[in-house]
């Protein structure tokens, strides 16, 4: 029986290393973009949401004469589906309810996120 070298065949710990190195490099450039890219999602998203429960109030105030006395009426008249998600803070009972001045009437008259910070283009959460 005769014994085979098997020459050729595997990687060496010298071209593994460099392989780790090249990862890990094409990684450092990656990642912080990737995360950038998920906080300007969740900015889009908050900004979205407001928009969409904003324009429910002025609905609902064209329909009924006044503003809601809370976002579940919103949700109970179907203006809209479901309380809206704050994605900053991944919670829907965290808004900061704004109620209208005495002269406009009583009841929710706008809303802001409760998150603490700023967009990244400097903004605060809670001016958006």
């Amino acid at each position: 029986m005769a014994y085979r070298t098997v020459a050729g065949k595997g990687f060496t710990l010298i071209e593994l290393l460099v392989v780790l190195a090249i990862v890990s490099v094409l990684l450092t450039l990656a990642v912080p973009r990737y995360f950038h890219s998920l906080d300007k999602a969740k900015e889009t998203v908050l900004e979205e949401n407001l928009q969409t429960v904003r324009s429910a109030i002025d609905k609902f105030f064209a329909d009924t004469g006044r503003y809601p006395a809370s976002l579940d009426e919103l949700v109970d008249k179907r203006y809209l589906r479901s309380l809206p998600l704050d994605p900053v803070l991944e919670r829907n009972d965290r808004w900061t309810l704004v109620t209208a001045e005495p002269a406009r009437g009583e009841g929710i008259y706008d809303l802001h996120s409760s998150a603490e910070g700023s967009t990244t283009d400097g903004r605060l959460f809670s001016a958006l």
